[in-house]
């Protein structure tokens, strides 16, 4: 008889031991889960970048809204050059390749469409840019791209064997 009660109370004393460590573990990983939300809204706060920051491996042109999405210029023109142009300029199928193949600690940088390099021109200064001839990837037609003078500001239509300079974008 006192075997069974010793076992009874050892039994009583194992069940505490375990609704003890649960109620602690269920203790520890609710701390952890309010302490993990308040961690991520303090970076998502602290990380709210404006035009002009230096951001996601080039220069924040663009911030929509929410201020949590935007556009990024790269800090330089993509380098290299197209068939028969000048280092630096490409034509409009080489500016939509050199674009994409654009590393500068990210591998998803891209040719801007008319509107954002308009944009970009807007940002200019921020950017960097140079007084030149910068294409976009939209197209006017099966001959003709679109392009930005940065020195003028003009948006032009131009023959795609036109050789201009690329700045590679992308979003944030």
């Amino acid at each position: 008889m006192t075997v069974s009660i010793n076992n009874n109370l050892n039994q009583r004393i194992n069940m505490r031991c375990l609704a003890k460590k649960s109620i602690t573990r269920l203790w520890v990983v609710s701390l952890f889960a309010v302490l993990s939300m308040f961690v991520v809204s303090a970076i998502s706060l602290a990380v709210t970048p404006k035009i002009g920051d230096s951001y996601g491996g080039g220069t924040v042109f663009y911030v929509d809204g929410t201020g949590q999405h935007g556009l990024i210029a790269a800090k330089v023109d993509v380098t290299g050059h197209s068939y028969r142009k000048d280092e630096g300029f490409f034509n409009w199928y080489g500016a939509k390749d050199g674009a994409n193949a654009f590393v500068e600690g990210y591998d998803d940088w891209f040719l801007p469409t008319k509107e954002q390099l308009n944009q970009l021109y807007s940002q200019r200064s921020a950017a960097g840019m140079a007084n030149s001839v910068y294409w976009s990837s939209s197209e006017g037609d099966v001959d003709n791209a679109w392009a930005q003078n940065f020195a003028s500001g003009e948006v032009l239509v131009g023959k795609k064997t036109n050789g201009s300079r690329v700045r590679a974008v992308r979003l944030f």
